[in-house]
């Protein structure tokens, strides 16, 4: 109980520094504000006791970072985002605020809190004198809410040499994520004929008729026993009320349990053909990250730190979740995948988003002592 004795006496550093990171605005497609956010991090993994191997720069986001500790030819992945869903300003507005042990603040759940566990556990294990039995991998990428476009390959690159993968997002009612959804992302334009709706009617083609009736078809697909949900979730369109509309577009989201309807899907998204003669429709898109289907090895790595769980005193089950993260990414490869080992709270990209605080010590301690007892996790 070491670990779990030297995180206690962290607490309240833990939280200060939660703070701070929360106060800092980190949106996704502001770079220099991501940037800072990056930077703030690499300090503190640095100080301790992490090496920065690589950064990895970008243009337009917000640049990567791969840390190390330890030693060996093998390797643990720790998978973190630092970029979140919140505009500039959003900050300002709604700071860490704490109110009945709770923490709120955006960012604060997803994931600035699983980033801060993640960096107490290493400074448990560096103060305490501990050596890892792998090699441990930190990756802090900056653009994890747009599906990962530039770090998606680093992602990758070191999954592929890792023994498995930790990733730090936030964990609902103390639950571990051992399976998530496939996500899928289209953009649907319609070419119509204008035409004045008073004089002349009879000569256009209304694009937004033709919109209307896919999205029926669209959500048709829908099947919540399979897994499958098609959502058209933005619509746009025409010009004037007077105008039959000459354009319109939709932006599509695909969840799904299994690959070979993600595959199904896909084709039949894609060769979606026109229901009104003189329309015209471009799709465009692609899954974006395959389904994690529960695996032995994964389900391995739960039944492990379900035990740790118990021995520190907590309680801890395994969700199938609807949403994608970057371990989509290595459970596609193969490589086995634990998520769900962040910050206890909930409300993710909602102003409800919180962070349980007295969680954040054990959450780190649980963190901590997987890591040491790696040797002994199905590889």
């Amino acid at each position: 109980m070491q670990l779990l004795n030297y995180l206690q006496s962290q607490k309240n550093i833990m939280i200060e520094m939660l703070a701070r990171w929360v106060n800092h605005d980190s949106p996704t497609f502001n770079k220099q504000a991501v940037d800072g956010m990056g930077q703030m991090l690499v300090e503190a993994f640095t100080e301790a006791g992490a090496t920065l191997t690589a950064t990895h720069p970008q243009p337009n986001f917000g640049d990567h970072y791969t840390l190390t500790f330890g030693e060996g030819n093998s390797q643990i992945l720790l998978l973190h985002h630092f970029d979140t869903v919140w505009p500039m300003g959003e900050a300002k507005r709604r700071p860490f605020t704490i109110e009945n042990s709770c923490a709120t603040g955006p960012g604060v759940h997803d994931m600035k809190g699983g980033i801060l566990i993640s960096l107490f556990a290493l400074k448990a294990i560096h103060h305490l004198g501990l050596t890892p039995p792998q090699k441990l991998v930190y990756l802090l990428t900056s653009d994890e809410e747009i599906g990962s476009p530039t770090s998606r390959g680093v992602i990758e690159s070191e999954g592929q040499r890792s023994s498995y993968c930790l990733v730090l997002e936030g964990a609902v009612e103390g639950d571990l994520t051992t399976a998530r959804k496939g996500v899928g992302r289209f953009k649907m334009e319609i070419k119509g004929v204008a035409a004045h709706s008073g004089i002349d009617p009879e000569q256009g083609v209304s694009a937004i008729e033709e919109l209307a009736r896919h999205i029926q078809a669209l959500h048709a697909l829908t099947d919540f026993k399979r897994g499958i949900v098609v959502n058209v979730g933005v619509i746009a369109g025409g010009e004037r009320p007077n105008i039959i509309a000459p354009q319109a577009t939709a932006e599509i989201d695909l969840r799904v349990t299994h690959r070979a309807d993600g595959e199904s899907l896909v084709e039949k998204i894609l060769t979606l053909s026109p229901y009104l003669p003189g329309c015209q429709i471009k799709i465009v898109g692609k899954i974006n990250r395959w389904p994690w289907e529960e695996s032995p090895a994964g389900l391995a790595m739960f039944k492990k730190a379900q035990a740790i769980a118990h021995q520190l005193g907590m309680t801890v089950g395994k969700r199938y979740s609807g949403g994608g993260s970057d371990g989509n990414f290595t459970a596609a490869l193969g490589i086995p995948t634990l998520d769900g080992l962040g910050s206890l709270g909930g409300g993710a990209h909602a102003f409800s988003e919180h962070t349980i605080l007295e969680a954040l010590p054990l959450r780190a301690a649980l963190l901590a002592e997987f890591i040491m007892q790696s040797e002994t996790t199905a590889q």
